[in-house]
């Protein structure tokens, strides 16, 4: 059966934002920190990624693909909790979680909760196939769900919290893009490698460049000190 129209456009505006977003994303990193053009184009990155996020969400519950819609939430949620960070830079100055931000958390974590569940339950040959991905996905979203939620009800010791929190979730986002189009592209690898190895390699990255800077803005520090940061 031929999908209708509006199906084709999604699809279409799908891969366009994807393809823009993927491009960006390297760009923006380049570029001077709070910059101007870091700024501005951060936005386009993080609108792009809403659009994919969006469109995704509305193509896999046509199919319905409930592994994919999980995905988007979890691919969105990156690069939503990296930009609503920017808004809570000062939280002992009133910069709290907003409503929105508490919906975001607990969505991230009860999409990582059904990813876990259904991905050990293989209810479908979609799950039995993706199960492997399905659970990493399910921890990480879990992680990073209960991670902001504990930021919104504490605040950070460390008041750069908001620089390392935006950071790895746009660079994690990004890395959700890059599973999206080695999945597509990268036929040739298994299934589970096709989805897992951006994560594999871009997750140690984004850790690392959180240490580098840990260490940089603050030179002094212990080891003890860093980490209770």
């Amino acid at each position: 059966m031929k999908d209708p129209l509006w199906i084709t456009v999604l699809r279409v505006v799908h891969i366009a934002c994807g393809f823009a977003a993927f491009f960006i994303a390297p760009a923006v990193l380049a570029m001077v920190k709070g910059g101007t053009q870091h700024r501005r184009w951060g936005k386009v990155y993080f609108w792009a990624m809403a659009v994919v996020a969006g469109t995704a969400l509305i193509l896999s519950l046509y199919r319905p693909v409930i592994f994919l819609a999980l995905v988007a939430v979890f691919s969105f949620y990156m690069a939503f909790s990296g930009y609503r960070v920017l808004y809570r830079k000062h939280p002992d100055q009133g910069e709290k979680a907003a409503a929105m931000d508490w919906v975001g958390a607990v969505l991230m974590f009860s999409a990582g909760v059904a990813l876990i569940v259904l991905g050990m339950l293989q209810p479908t040959p979609v799950w039995v196939r993706l199960s492997t991905v399905a659970i990493a996905f399910g921890i990480t979203g879990i992680f990073f769900g209960v991670r902001d939620v504990w930021s919104f009800v504490r605040t950070p010791k460390d008041r750069r919290f908001w620089w390392y929190n935006h950071m790895g979730g746009m660079i994690g986002s990004y890395i959700a893009a890059v599973s999206a189009f080695s999945v597509v592209n990268f036929s040739f690898l298994p299934t589970a490698v096709r989805w897992l190895w951006p994560s594999a390699i871009g997750i140690p990255a984004i850790l690392l460049w959180i240490r580098y800077y840990r260490r940089k803005f603050n030179p002094k520090s212990s080891p003890r000190q860093e980490a209770a940061a």
